[in-house]
């Protein structure tokens, strides 16, 4: 029994020995926030970005069909306009859709505001809407280039007080507008000889004492007063 005993022990001593120097099993950590971490940074990379919406922009193929929807949507029909010489109020012709539509978006985009009375002609019109400042130039480019077709056959007539609309210079045959410039007559009774030219699209129904203070200020050679006269802000009123 007894060597049996010994040869036990020795076998025993011997597996201690072997497991004591046996190097240690490497043991499997999860590391779960670093991969959510990896598949972020990988995502970001990947990821495209949301294409920006086009800005809509005025042009000769357009202008007429957007006019015409935006019309029917109307429901105002003054504008009131803030100078530096003081205010007068415009009331919009409703059976000149085209124009009436025009003068309301521009309004409304801001376009006006920061503008001059550029042209004054004594005892005969004040024209307004254009300025030799960036800003004009700026909110032109944004809205856009187009023209507007002349609408003279509404049976409005260029009596004192009319606000009309001029026509372009530039390669225009057919006499179609300038949406950015619009002009008051001021003559008394009126300037007739301009009816079947240019299109009326509104009256000054109050302030035309202001109309007058502008056209009675001075101006050089080609029509252009002495003085800034500033239209500050057009707003829509009621």
């Amino acid at each position: 029994m007894k060597p049996k005993a010994r040869c036990s022990a020795i076998i025993i001593l011997f597996f201690l020995a072997a497991c004591k120097d046996a190097p240690p099993k490497k043991t499997i950590v999860d590391t779960p926030n670093e991969t959510i971490k990896d598949t972020v940074v990988t995502d970001s990379i990947v990821a495209k970005e949301e294409p920006e919406e086009e800005l809509f922009v005025l042009n000769e193929d357009n202008a007429i069909d957007f006019f015409f929807n935006y019309s029917k949507t109307l429901t105002e029909n003054k504008v009131k306009l803030t100078t530096s010489l003081g205010s007068f109020t415009i009331a919009l012709f409703d059976n000149v859709p085209y124009h009436k539509a025009n003068f309301v978006f521009l309004t409304k985009k801001g376009y006006f505001n920061n503008t001059y009375f550029h042209r004054v002609v004594k005892n005969f019109i004040i024209q307004g809407g254009n300025a030799d400042n960036k800003e004009t130039s700026r909110k032109r480019r944004e809205i856009g280039r187009y023209l507007l077709p002349p609408d003279t056959r509404k049976g409005h007539r260029h009596h004192r007080g009319t606000v009309s609309m001029p026509s372009s210079e530039i390669n225009n045959p057919h006499m179609l507008a300038s949406p950015y410039e619009f002009f008051i007559v001021v003559t008394k009774p009126g300037s007739y000889h301009l009816d079947g030219e240019y299109t009326p699209f509104g009256k000054v129904i109050e302030g035309m004492d202001v109309v007058d203070k502008i056209n009675a200020q001075p101006v050089d050679d080609g029509d252009w007063p002495s003085h800034n006269i500033y239209i500050h802000k057009a707003e829509i009123v009621n």
